[in-house]
Order: structure tokens, then C-alpha cells, then sequence
């Protein structure tokens, strides 16, 4: 087979976040599939072929960029920031894993991207400068009780938590839920921040913390950071506090 599957990670906004290693992929490839709001990102050249759908059909996005490579294609199949991180990249591998002997010898190579949380945390500053996980809040594809034993383990470990998917249409009660559920492991002036938008239009930093986080405010744009013990803030007149996390165990 002489096609090739590319996995790009868009970053979390515009060019200006796209490796250059992203854009000759994007660039070389005869199809470009993936999420409509992502494949909207990616300009348009002449005699490529894009194809777009919802995003809870990713398996299909997968299985359709596998079939296209397999038959001798150039395919980039594209995400929102980082692919590996709660995106295609896993699904392009699942479905390997489940799909035909013969789509284990394609040429698939994964594009790394700025996600979403670094691109949060570089606003702020480093509060993602000691340890700390990510954690999605979708319960589409896990139970909600998982999700919760998570949200546990990772403040009863002092982690900074980095929180995706954090509200919808669909659950817009579940960053409430997971606010409700730190506030009985975590101090109330433990430090959050929802970051909206980062890099695009409308782009808003809200500093605040945990006993006073308006849920409100958070969307599907966001993403949120919970502090840890180790989480400063550097008071500044007229310009937003920085935040860090110091790198010394607490």
C-alpha cells in the first residue's frame, strides 16, 4: 500500500500555532477529513477533497480515512489542538486495532499540536510547572461515577487539574457537579481558572477560585485549571496576575 495517513493537531487557534511539520502534512495531503469546525481551519487548496462531519462520529471519520489510505491515498485527518489528547489520534488506533489485518502496515504518523491546556496555561504564565493531569468531563463515551472517582484521586493527589469538555448543550450541569465534588477534597481558595476561547475571537481569562467559580461561565470553549497547593499567583497593576506552580514538592 502506498498511501499515508497523517493525524494533525491544528492547535487551539489560528497559523500562528501550527508546526511546520502540521503544515507540510496538511499541504502534501490529497483529503482532509475530520470535525466540520476543524476542516473549516484548514485552507483550502485546489484538487483536495474535504470531508466533514459531527463530532460524535469519530470511529467513522477513523475507518473512512483508513479505507481512503489503504486505497493508495494521501489523507491528514485533522483535530483541534493536540490529536493525542481526548482526539483522533486514539481513534485512528482503535480502529486499527479492530479493523483489518492490513490497515496495521499503513504509513500513519501522528502530527503533535499545542493543546488546549498549554496554550492556557502560556497565557497565564507555568501553573502547569509541577505535576498535573487532564481529565474530561464528557461522560459520552465513560460513566459519570468514573469521572468522579478521577476528579477524587486527582485532588486527594494534589495534582493541577486541567478539566476538557467541561460543559455542552447536552450536560451543562456537569462542571457543577465537578466543582461541587473538588470543594470537598480542596481548600475554597484553591486556585481556577477558566480560559475561554484561547488564541481565537472573544479569547477571556477568568481568575478566580473555588469557592467562588461561577459554573455560568463555562462552555465547550473552555478549559479550566484547578490549582494545586504548590499554585501562586503574582499580583500585577493593570494587567492580569501571573500564575505558576512552583516546581518544589509541597
Amino acid at each position: 500500500m502506498n498511501g499515508r495517513l497523517y493525524v494533525v493537531g491544528l492547535g487551539p487557534a489560528d497559523a500562528r500555532w501550527l508546526t511546520l511539520e502540521a503544515q507540510q502534512a496538511l499541504a502534501e495531503a490529497q483529503d482532509v477529513i475530520g470535525y466540520a469546525p476543524y476542516v473549516a481551519r484548514v485552507p483550502e487548496r485546489e484538487g483536495q477533497t474535504r470531508l466533514s462531519s459531527d463530532n460524535r462520529v469519530e470511529i467513522d471519520r477513523a475507518r473512512e480515512a483508513l479505507v481512503r489510505a489503504s486505497a493508495g491515498r494521501i489523507v491528514a485527518v485533522v483535530s483541534g489542538g493536540d490529536p493525542g489528547v481526548f482526539a483522533m489520534a486514539a481513534a485512528v488506533f482503535e480502529a486499527v486495532d479492530h479493523g483489518p489485518r492490513e490497515w496495521r502496515d499503513l504509513d500513519i504518523r501522528v502530527m503533535p499540536g499545542v493543546s488546549a491546556m498549554q496554550a492556557a496555561a502560556a497565557r497565564l504564565g507555568a501553573p502547569l510547572g509541577h505535576d498535573f493531569c487532564a481529565i474530561s468531563l464528557s461522560d459520552n463515551l465513560k460513566p459519570w461515577d468514573v469521572i468522579e472517582k478521577r476528579l477524587e484521586h486527582a485532588a486527594r493527589g494534589d495534582f493541577v487539574i486541567a478539566l476538557y469538555n467541561p460543559a455542552s448543550r447536552a450536560r451543562p450541569t456537569r462542571i457543577a457537579d465537578a466543582f461541587a465534588l473538588l470543594r470537598r477534597f480542596l481548600p475554597g481558595e484553591t486556585f481556577v481558572s477558566l480560559a475561554k476561547s484561547v488564541g481565537r475571537e472573544g479569547e477571556e481569562m477568568i481568575l478566580t477560585q473555588l469557592d467562588k467559580v461561577d459554573p455560568s461561565q463555562v462552555d465547550m470553549s473552555t478549559l479550566v485549571l484547578i490549582g494545586a497547593s504548590g499554585t501562586r499567583r503574582i499580583a500585577r497593576e493593570g494587567a492580569r496576575d501571573w500564575v505558576y506552580t512552583s516546581r518544589k514538592a509541597n
